[in-house]
């Protein structure tokens, strides 16, 4: 590790993995729900552990992003961070203002959580993914602040490189973005319109921009390859992702009261919105093929290849699928949805931040050159054991949507109910849990993995 300040990375990416055992377990909590739904019945609801699931999963995304930031801006900007106490105490804030609002969701009924939290003053409560009491958006406006404060001072003190430069828009731009949370309208459609600058821009635009950074720094790394040719292709994957996300926001914009101008230009634009992540396929193959050195962390490279095909997969292919209106107009809100959620979510976010953790971490424990043999084997077990389980989670859900379709939204007369539908599709829910199991497996697996008592390889 060539500085110091590096290892304020360490406890970020410690909570982000701890954070995403427990998105998973809450997620089989309601896969199981789905099936019994009086499964734990009173206790965690259906709604409440869904909005612990997705919110788990936001928090987590956020603290790999920023731990992966701390690790390689001082490497990329050839200097230390700016300030490593600053690091460490938005950490503390940030996990115990995230953990509170965890907890407040699971003891406290929404209704009151909104009361004691003077909801009533700012309203921002109640919706989708941003359910986090206005004084936790506060804290976490103060958070992104602090973050970006830090990282841009170490920027524009040290090196500039293509990599710092589209990392440092991409978290400017989750900055920006988030404070949408924050604009309630009373208007249903002017609230959705605005509520997907938060969601999508982050999810379709800025948070793109922070992987392709992220595996550009890995890339380098580990292949050795010339850093002008990676900053080629990260200039065309960026400039595609911009153009195609921002104005991608459209295809939200179905059938929610927009004007119909909406339902060509999301149609349009979602139709090149799976171009930058098939170019980041061929990225991450194109530069492994070029490598100039054999770096013997070799698992890093392994997720750094899996991150760019599932999240073709998943947010490109599968987000195509049923992103034009004609489509979307029967897909919408379906478990259709749900299974490109998962893989994208998974694919693009979480396997970027098990690439770069399976980059840093041996690094920050004292071991350049990556696990051992032994510790590495069991990482690829835990590997394929998650992109399997994900990759049966989405198959399932992609059946199950289908059902629901064509039980539920396509027949003119005699169509199911939403409970009857439901009910026809409780095997496929089966089948989805028991991947999910799966997936958990090669998650413990892959922390496992940090224990195998084994010294580092030795150079050859």
């Amino acid at each position: 590790m060539k500085y110091t300040s590096q290892m304020v990375a360490k406890p970020y990416f410690i909570f982000a993995l701890a954070l995403l055992a427990g998105e998973i377990l809450f997620g089989l909590i309601l896969g199981t729900q789905y099936i019994n739904g009086d499964f734990l019945f009173p206790h965690i609801p259906f709604n409440v552990a869904r909005m612990v699931h997705t919110n788990l999963l936001i928090v987590l995304i956020l603290f790999a992003f920023m731990g992966a930031t701390y690790y390689l801006v001082p490497e990329e900007s050839e200097r230390e961070l700016w300030s490593p106490w600053l690091a460490k105490v938005t950490f503390w804030i940030f996990a115990v203002v995230g953990v509170m609002t965890i907890l407040g969701y699971l003891l406290v009924p929404y209704a009151t959580l909104a009361e004691v939290t003077y909801n009533s003053l700012l309203p921002t409560m109640g919706r989708e993914f941003l359910e986090q009491p206005t004084i936790t958006k506060i804290g976490i406006v103060i958070v992104a602040l602090a973050f970006v404060l830090n990282v841009g001072m170490t920027v524009i003190k040290g090196r500039k490189t293509v990599i710092t430069v589209v990392l440092l828009t991409g978290l400017l731009g989750l900055a920006v973005f988030f404070l949408f949370a924050f604009y309630l309208p009373e208007n249903l459609v002017l609230d959705k319109f605005f509520w997907w600058y938060v969601v999508h821009l982050w999810v379709e635009g800025v948070w793109e921009l922070i992987l392709g950074a992220i595996l550009s720094f890995v890339l380098i790394k580990v292949t050795g390859v010339d850093r002008e040719h990676i900053d080629k292709w990260l200039y065309l994957i960026i400039a595609m992702t911009l153009v195609s996300g921002i104005v991608g926001t459209g295809h939200h914009y179905f059938y929610i009261g927009t004007p119909s101008y909406w339902l060509w230009i999301g149609s349009i634009a979602s139709a090149v919105e799976p171009l930058p992540f098939f170019l980041m396929v061929l990225y991450a193959f194109t530069m492994a093929k070029q490598r100039r050195i054999d770096h013997d962390n070799k698992i890093a490279l392994t997720w750094a290849k899996g991150t760019a095909v599932m999240a073709f997969l998943g947010a490109g292919v599968l987000g195509f699928l049923h992103t034009l209106a004609p489509v979307n107009f029967y897909t919408h809100g379906t478990q259709l949805t749900a299974a490109h959620g998962h893989l994208a979510f998974f694919g693009a976010y979480i396997m970027i931040m098990f690439t770069i953790i399976s980059y840093a971490m041996p690094i920050m424990r004292g071991r350049p050159h990556g696990n051992g043999p032994k510790a590495q084997s069991m990482e690829l077990k835990g590997f394929w054991m998650m992109v399997i389980g994900m990759l049966g989670v989405t198959a399932a859900l992609t059946v199950a949507g289908v059902i629901q379709i064509m039980l539920q939204r396509w027949p003119d007369a005699d169509a199911l109910s939403f409970m009857a539908t439901q009910a026809e599709i409780i095997p496929v829910y089966i089948v989805r849990l028991v991947f999910g199991l799966v997936t958990l497996a090669g998650l413990l697996a892959y922390l496992y993995s940090f224990f195998v008592k084994e010294t580092a390889i030795a150079k050859a």
